[in-house]
């Protein structure tokens, strides 16, 4: 929704597949002449006639009509595949300015509508505000090739590219738009890397001879699983259809085994309301499975990936045509602002690949979202609505609101939140502990401790937070024991003297900042103790003074780490009653809240993932052993931690790594801790591993909390790179998460809560300026700031 929708048919988009190496096309006989590398291009080859590369050749030739661009698509000017394309007003924008007689003849072809109608358990919900812009592929397709004809373009129809060697060498810039089966891009794998990654929803691309009034998603609960429908109009009298199922549901409904006609008549019969009993139709369609490809470099000497050869993002967020359209603009301005080639391409590729890495993001986060389609049936009508709109987490409650304010109050409504009061400021309650607000201090070693005892530092840095607003405050992982140290600069409850100093800071955040919790993270190191502040180098060994360590199995967690010893039976003891006693002087303390870590690889992380865990006894093997020592632990905590306060568990969901813990490990790992009495799961993921590969962005750990939640129906606290007030209301209103955990946004603004409220203009109970602080409550004036031009503009 968010760009283009269009998607490859058979895995190859708009047609555009050039023949394998043994067969490419004989050369011209001309003898190739030597690329012009230090000025502008002025001969340029394009492999692929798809909108990429299409509106790159017509940018360069109006940019400069003295270059001499070539064009190959194998197939002929009016096939093509797929219906409609949808582009959003961004990449329109760009368009303008680039070339305003392409702007025009696309205007001049759009249907436009700003609703988008998601259709559950018969029942319909309607949010505005979405400004979509659709016109038919073909047409779109016919209007580059006649601004490529007018400029001068050589286009070859049905004709195979010569090799990319030999045009690389006849000349002086080739770029290679050929789609997601680019068979330049194979010829070069060894340079640019590619990673393709095939998901597991089928879907087909159809069409329907009316025009929907809105973007529509339809949900039919079948016998065989749930399926969903994506319709959009392209036309005054035709509208997109693309079916979509997990590949289970798929093959139970034995679509495996019905032809195109077959397969489209079910599709109608299944879609029959949303279709109001029309039928379907096919363009060479076919069932597929999506491919994300990602490639590490896009361009190789002056050979250049376009569009769908260099990267592809899910049709669900409807941005395969736009960012081939950005690419080609991108790649055309830093052709004219670079010197050379060479600087160009590396321009080219700085500037595109964060936006789209960004995108593939989104796109991922869409897609698994509708893969995992059934944990969201039970929820209510407008919820359901309001967490699809806003699964890719590029659309935001803030953002919502601002298009349709109607449809998010009520969603607001339902959800319970009082009159003018944003999501995260509602109140929660686990077990005897009610939160006034969503918002927690994540746990965050500040190792600044002497001796596990905490000082002046922790009363200020917890003491700031709690007067920060926030609904609960957590310690960081305060170490059972002295040999459960991660640094020595840990902190730790394994003395009376410890104790009485945590008492000190819980007495200073419930007398200054009521109506804040506290609460207390217990763990112990394992296989990464024993190691230097994290500024002076993290997991670096200690220079001198080291103390033994131990795991459940004796692996060291990185080569140069010491290697731990295995525990025994009588150790396994021995740390159960540390956990006890530590628990017993946290009560004492006062904390409001316990917290058992078995996240992140320390001690009882590593006994849950089974790269850490090899023992064969009792303790080691399925996932049922692999938790015994954790929840035997959880057990005699919970037997001397007061009754009326709740206990959290903290897991790494996944290990980022082959062999690991797996998303339905961790559904299982929840549940047995909830099992015992857990009252939330605090989900964070990997390492656990020193080889792990996390896919990092922004809120990258929170589709596990989703997915845990609605696996299990726990409350869960989702953590991981959530660093706006927006996220937070979207996540909270979404039904993804009950609490949300921020780490790096409190060390950068301790008064973090305190300031999303002023700037929502909420004055309520979910958060309470401290009376010293209140003249500070009003956002402070600021100078003013001009708004920059945009930054590309190829001319009038």
């Amino acid at each position: 929704m968010e760009g283009a929708v269009t998607v490859p048919i058979k895995g190859a988009r708009g047609g555009t597949e050039i023949a394998a190496t043994a067969a490419w096309a004989r050369p011209a006989p001309t003898s190739p002449q030597p690329p012009n590398e230090t000025s502008h291009p002025l001969r340029v080859a394009i492999i692929g006639g798809g909108p990429a590369g299409l509106y790159a050749a017509a940018l360069l030739k109006r940019l400069d009509p003295t270059r001499e661009i070539t064009l190959w698509e194998r197939n002929a000017p009016d096939d093509t595949f797929g219906f409609g394309v949808v582009l959003s007003d961004e990449t329109l924008g760009g368009i303008e300015h680039a070339d305003p007689q392409v702007y025009q003849a696309l205007r001049d072809e759009f249907i436009r509508w700003d609703d988008i109608d998601i259709v559950h358990r018969n029942t319909r919900q309607t949010s505005g505000g979405h400004g979509f812009a659709a016109l038919g592929r073909k047409r779109l397709l016919e209007i580059l090739h006649d601004r490529c004809r007018t400029l001068g373009v050589e286009l070859r129809f049905r004709s195979k590219a010569p090799y990319p060697a030999w045009l690389a060498e006849a000349y002086d810039l080739v770029i290679a738009a050929d789609g997601v089966n680019s068979t330049t891009r194979e010829a070069y794998a060894h340079v640019f890397r590619p990673h393709v990654a095939t998901h597991h929803c089928r879907y087909i691309w159809l069409a329907a001879d009316f025009a929907f009034d809105a973007f529509r998603f339809e949900i039919a609960e079948t016998e065989h699983g749930v399926m969903q429908l994506h319709g959009y109009p392209y036309a005054p009298d035709a509208s997109t259809v693309i079916v979509e199922m997990h590949e289970d549901v798929w093959r139970a409904a034995g679509f495996d085994e019905l032809d195109e006609q077959e397969s489209i008549a079910r599709c109608a019969k299944i879609f029959a309301d949303a279709l109001g009993g029309r039928s379907l139709k096919s363009n060479k369609s076919a069932w597929t499975t999506f491919r994300t490809v990602v490639n590490e470099r896009w361009s190789h000497d002056n050979v250049v990936l376009l569009g769908d050869a260099a990267h592809t993002a899910h049709f669900s967020i409807g941005s395969g045509t736009k960012l081939a359209v950005e690419d080609a603009l991108a790649l055309a301005a830093c052709l004219e602002e670079q010197p050379d080639i060479a600087g160009a391409l590396r321009a080219y590729e700085e500037e595109r690949k964060p936006v789209v890495a960004s995108t593939q993001r989104a796109a991922r986060a869409s897609l698994e979202w509708f893969e995992n389609l059934g944990l969201y049936l039970d929820q209510p009508p407008r919820q359901f609505a309001f967490n699809l709109l806003t699964r890719s987490r590029r659309v935001t409650h803030d953002n919502l609101r601002l298009r349709d304010a109607g449809f998010t109050e009520a969603v607001e409504r339902d959800f319970g939140c009082p009159a003018g009061t944003p999501p995260m400021f509602t109140p929660f309650r686990l077990r005897g502990l009610t939160l006034r607000n969503r918002v927690v201090v994540s746990p965050m070693d500040m190792y600044s401790a002497t001796d596990g005892v905490p000082g002046d530092f922790h009363l200020v840095h917890l003491g700031a937070r709690a007067l920060g607003g926030a609904g609960l405050v957590m310690t960081e992982m305060v170490c059972v024991s002295p040999e459960g140290r991660i640094t020595p600069g840990c902190a730790g409850l394994y003395s009376g003297k410890q104790g009485e100093a945590w008492r000190r800071i819980v007495q200073f955040v419930h007398g200054q900042a009521p109506g804040t919790a506290i609460g207390v993270q217990l763990g112990h190191s394992g296989r990464k103790g024993s190691t230097r502040l994290m500024w002076e180098g993290i997991d670096e060994p200690l220079e001198d003074g080291n103390w033994p360590l131990v795991a459940p199995s004796p692996l060291p967690y990185k080569p140069y780490s010491q290697t731990p010893r295995e525990l025994t039976r009588s150790q396994l003891t021995d740390i159960r009653e540390q956990f006890t006693a530590a628990a017993w002087r946290a009560a004492r303390a006062g904390f409001d809240l316990l917290e058992l870590h078995c996240a992140h690889g320390y001690l009882l992380s590593g006994f849950l993932s089974p790269l850490t865990n090899r023992r064969t006894d009792a303790y080691g093997g399925s996932l049922e052993k692999r938790l015994r020592f954790p929840l035997e632990v959880f057990d005699a905590i919970r037997a001397v931690w007061p009754e009326e306060r709740p206990m959290t568990v903290r897991i790494s969901a996944t290990d980022w790594a082959d062999g690991g813990t797996t998303a339905e490990d961790a559904v299982e790992i929840a549940r047995a801790f909830a099992a015992h009495g857990a009252d939330a799961i605090d989900v964070s993921t990997g390492q656990v591993v020193a080889d792990e590969r996390p896919e990092y962005g922004r809120s990258y750990q929170t589709p596990y909390a989703d997915w845990i939640r609605h696996a299990t129906r726990l409350p869960v606290i989702a953590v991981g790179a959530i660093s706006s007030w927006d996220d937070v209301n979207s996540l909270i209103l979404a039904g993804r998460t009950d609490l949300c955990a921020l780490a790096r946004p409190h060390l950068y603004d301790p008064h973090w809560t305190l300031h999303a409220a002023t700037e929502q203009d909420y004055d309520g109970p979910g958060v309470v300026w401290p009376a010293p602080y209140r003249a500070g409550s009003r956002r402070p004036q600021t100078g003013r700031t001009d708004v920059p031009k945009p930054r590309l503009s190829l001319g009038s």
